[in-house]
């Protein structure tokens, strides 16, 4: 068993959004009681952060392409766990750190299995305990627009994750649409993953992706334990 999420701190890298928007909160644990004058016998904290930061689950309602869909609340198990498959584009990425993936590379993995998750491992993760390198100026691997929505048409694909802080190319507000992984993959009803951990270990394929995010009413979407079972 692979955990592939990131520890949540009050370092974990945030999107910056530009203006008018509102960016949302980062992670923040306040001390509520610690075997003290508190509460003698216990230890426990209350937590402030947003339902999309460090590793987390993108629900279709997060775009409004999927606003008629599912929110993370009404999610099952079932429809979250998947068969794996890894696209390696961990030399492209050292090479240009504006690598798109595209058609001809979903294409030549073969066949995807029902159900699948499509995972892009990139060594992005590496960077992520130093967020100006993690974020570098929005400037990190990513989906064209033309397979982002190739992605979103294939019947088997359950979802689509990867190391970086969002599921989209660190530029795509440039992009018609804008955020097209957002756009295509969530309109059709699909899942994401973003801010994964080191996908280094995981295997192109033979693996299954568990992810458990919050079960939050009505959410976006949730921070989110993320497990890789791997034939032993």
């Amino acid at each position: 068993m692979l955990d592939l999420s990131n520890p949540l701190t009050e370092s974990t890298p945030m999107i910056a959004l530009p203006e008018p928007y509102e960016d949302a909160p980062g992670w923040t644990l306040t001390e509520m009681a610690r075997y003290d004058e508190r509460g003698q016998a216990w230890y426990w904290n209350r937590f402030q952060g947003s339902e999309h930061m460090g590793t987390h689950f993108d629900a279709p309602v997060h775009w409004f392409t999927g606003r008629d869909g599912h929110d993370v609340g009404q999610i099952t198990g079932a429809e979250l766990v998947g068969p794996a498959v890894v696209v390696d584009r961990r030399e492209e990425a050292s090479r240009d750190p504006d690598d798109l993936l595209e058609i001809a590379d979903v294409e030549a993995l073969g066949p995807l299995p029902e159900g699948a998750w499509l995972l892009l491992r990139t060594g992005w993760s590496e960077r992520h305990d130093d967020a100006q390198a993690f974020l570098n100026g929005s400037s990190w691997p990513g989906v064209s627009v033309e397979c982002s929505r190739y992605l979103s048409e294939l019947p088997g694909l359950r979802g689509y994750g990867c190391e970086q802080v969002g599921i989209d190319w660190g530029r795509a507000y440039e992009l018609d649409p804008v955020y097209p992984m957002h756009h295509y993959l969530l309109g059709a009803g699909k899942y994401g993953l973003a801010s994964l951990g080191d996908l280094g270990e995981v295997p192109e394929r033979g693996a299954v992706l568990v992810p458990a995010p919050m079960r939050i009413a009505g959410g976006s979407g949730a921070p989110t334990r993320v497990y890789a079972l791997v034939p032993g």
